[in-house]
Parts: structure tokens; sequence; C-alpha cells
């Protein structure tokens, strides 16, 4: 028995040993948000509340002898909750290339232009149908069974990186709601000088194939976007331009669940730094003609139409002050939204 034992307590040791020397090299990072946010709906009354909002991300990386690194990621948050490990397994090679397998996403949002807007939490929601869209790759579908191609850095010429993606049909069971069965995009990102500007111009495309047990659909989700943003100093403007078409759901019924958005949008922003203070201001404008039928095209527009600003005041290491305001004002069907408004946020950011 006590040999027993001390075979045992070695191969514990041993183990332990073997799993420390073994472990990859982990990094964490996160931030918790906390602040109050005043609502003004143009259809009903005035609402406040506090919000909160944490997250705790994990980022895992190890380099193999020939040279290949093998990194992953994931995120615990309370936004919604739960485990959020949407993230793809990454290999990047020693010649600067790297691949995306598994929830690998879609190259075209990938190289969306960032176009700064207000950095607070203060939310506007518009009514539920309202399918104009807001973000430059609204039209960007994938599924969980992709790949993701990253050139390295001066691909074909200075300051140009491309990226490739493509995903197939997971084998589910096709529902009443459109789902994506395969995809393919390509989006690039080019850097380059105007003198004291840097300037970067983004662009993509995506093509999503779709399916239902219902009439087909007339229209996959596939589109395009572009962007430019230049930075001088401590002054960044950005604008950049979406088009193209959606599939989205809007209710319990086939036809709602497969409503088809021929949809476009424009965004703009500025932002400027100055000592601890960040000012930022946003526009955004879409709109879309959807359809509750397949096949029938929309005849009246979807609007939404958001200016938003903020002001940003570095208090201490990690921890920044907002104020933000953002001011939405929306159509359903060509009629006004009851649902839209302004809302006013102050509160704090405590990043590690």
């Amino acid at each position: 028995m006590k040999k027993e034992l001390l075979m045992a307590s070695a191969l514990v040791g041993t183990m332990g040993v073997a799993s420390v020397a073994e472990a990859v090299t982990s990094t964490i990072s996160g931030h918790h948000r906390v602040g109050v946010e005043f609502n003004s709906p143009s259809g009903s009354v005035d609402t406040n509340n506090v919000t909160e909002e944490s997250s705790f991300s994990v980022a895992l990386t190890e380099t193999t002898d020939a040279g290949t690194t093998i990194a992953s990621s994931f995120m615990l948050q309370n936004e919604g909750g739960g485990l959020d490990n949407d993230t793809s397994l990454t290999l990047t090679f020693t010649d600067g290339t790297k691949l995306d397998i598994f929830n690998a996403g879609n190259a075209a949002g990938g190289h969306d232009v960032s176009v700064p807007g207000s950095a607070g939490e203060e939310g506007v929601t518009v009514t539920t149908t309202n399918n104009a869209p807001t973000g430059l790759d609204f039209f960007a579908g994938s599924t969980e069974l992709g790949v993701e191609w990253h050139s390295a850095a001066d691909f074909l010429a200075d300051g140009l990186k491309v990226s490739v993606s493509a995903s197939t049909d997971t084998g589910a069971a096709a529902v009443g709601t459109a789902r994506a069965d395969s995809h393919w995009a390509i989006g690039a990102t080019y850097v380059t000088d105007a003198g004291d500007t840097a300037v970067t111009i983004g662009t993509g495309f995506s093509q999503t194939d779709m399916s239902n047990t219902g009439t087909a659909i007339t229209s996959n989700e596939n589109g395009f976007h572009i962007g430019v943003s230049a930075v001088t100093g401590d002054l960044t403007i950005a604008v950049g331009y979406g088009d193209g078409d959606d599939v989205n759901d809007d209710g319990t019924t086939v036809a709602l669940a497969n409503t088809q958005v021929d949809g476009e949008v424009l965004k703009a922003g500025i932002k400027y730094v100055t000592g601890d203070m960040t000012l930022q201001l946003g526009l955004v404008s879409g709109s879309a003609k959807d359809s509750d039928t397949q096949g029938t095209a929309g005849t009246t527009e979807d609007s939404y139409d958001k200016t938003s600003a903020s002001v940003s005041y570095a208090v201490a290491s990690g921890v920044t002050a907002i104020l933000g305001y953002s001011d939405v004002d929306s159509s359903d069907e060509g009629a006004n939204d009851t649902a839209d408004g302004s809302a006013w946020y102050i509160g704090a950011d405590m990043a590690f």
C-alpha cells in the first residue's frame, strides 16, 4: 500500500509539473462600465435607468517549434449573460499570413472602417420591424463551419492587406426562418500617407446563400461596403457607405420570418483628442425597402437617422468618465416611428 501511495504521489506530481510546462501563454483583459441612462421616447413618457456592463476576456497563444503561432480566446460577459466564445482558432505563420478556422466570420465585415460616434451607452429603441441598416456590414452572414485567410502586410502593394473567407452548410435541418447555408466574402484594407495625414481605405464584398422550409426567398444576403478614415495628429475624420440585401426575422409567420431587405447606410464621424479629453461626433443615415412576403418587392421605406456625440475624460489610469447623447428620427413603412427619440448617458468605464 505504501508503494502504491508513493507511486500515486509521484504520478500526480509529474502531471502537475507537466501541466505547468505545457500550459499555453494567457493574457486577460476586460472592463466594467456603470452609468445612468435618461431616455426620452417621442411617443411615451421619459424613463431613467442604471446600466451595468462587464466583460472578462482571456486570450490564449502558443508558438510551435516551426514558428507557427496558435491562438484563440473567449469572453465572459454580463451583457446578455453567459460565455461568449464565438471566436476562431487562429494560426499565424512565419510569413505573416493568418488562417482562422471554426467560427471564422465574414471577411467583408473584418475590413469595416471605424467611424466615430458616441462612446456612451445611451440607447434609442425603434420599432422592431424597422429594417433600415445601421452597420456597414449588415449583409455579411456566415456559418460556424468556415475559414478565413488573412494576407501578410504589404500584400501586392505597400500598405495593403487582404482577407478571404468561406463557410459551408452545417447540415442543420431547414426551418421556417431563413438561415445561412454558405457564404464567400473578400475584404481589403489599404493604408497610406498623404503628407501629415494617415489615410485608411477599407472595403468588402459578401455573398450568403440562405435556405428555409417555406417559399424560396428570391434574394439572398449580399452587398458591399467602402469607407475612408483620415487621421491628422489628434483629429480623426471617417466616412463609410454600405449597400446590399439582407434577410431578417420580423415575426412568427413564415412570411415575417423571411423579411427580405434592400437597404443602404451612410455613416460619418469626427473624433478629436485634446489632453485627457476625447470629443466624438457621429452621424448614421440608413434606409431600406422590405417585404413581409417572399418575392414581393417593398414599396414603402424604413428609415433611421441618428446623431450622437460624447465627451470622455481620463480620470485615472484605466478609468474614463463618459457623457454621451444620441437622437434618433425613424420611420417604419413610411410612417413616423413613435418609438424613436433621444437619450443621455453619464457613467464611467474601468478597463484592465
